[in-house]
């Protein structure tokens, strides 16, 4: 097989990263947080939709236009592992669940969530 055939092997083979992250703002101290199976599509498409005045979280998109990027940090708090002995396990109940223990930490630290 040469190289070329090779990564487009090892390319399907590959699992996203799993996980939550957030998006915080640095003026008021509010988060976005949002679980998913893929980080690195989901993170990239946000800030595309940020970027684009285009998110579905209107009071996030809001405080983004009038405080610009450069006022918010978003990062990866937590990836989720792949179980390799179950090939086709849905993530999702436990992305749910990842996601409810951390808007609790949040608010038992009075920080204020973007409500979806």
């Amino acid at each position: 097989m040469d190289r070329k055939n090779e990564l487009k092997q090892q390319y399907k083979l590959s699992k996203p990263d799993m996980g939550i992250f957030t998006i915080r703002s640095k003026i008021n101290n509010k988060y976005f947080i949002q679980s998913t199976k893929d980080l690195c599509g989901v993170m990239n498409g946000t800030k595309f939709k940020l970027a684009t005045g285009s998110h579905p979280n209107r009071e996030l998109q809001r405080d983004w236009n009038e405080a610009g990027e450069d006022n918010f940090i978003i990062e990866i708090i937590e990836r989720l592992e792949y179980n390799e002995e179950e090939s086709n396990t849905n993530y999702s109940e436990d992305l749910n669940l990842m996601e409810m223990i951390w808007e609790e930490k949040f608010t038992k630290e009075n920080l204020e969530l973007y409500r979806k």
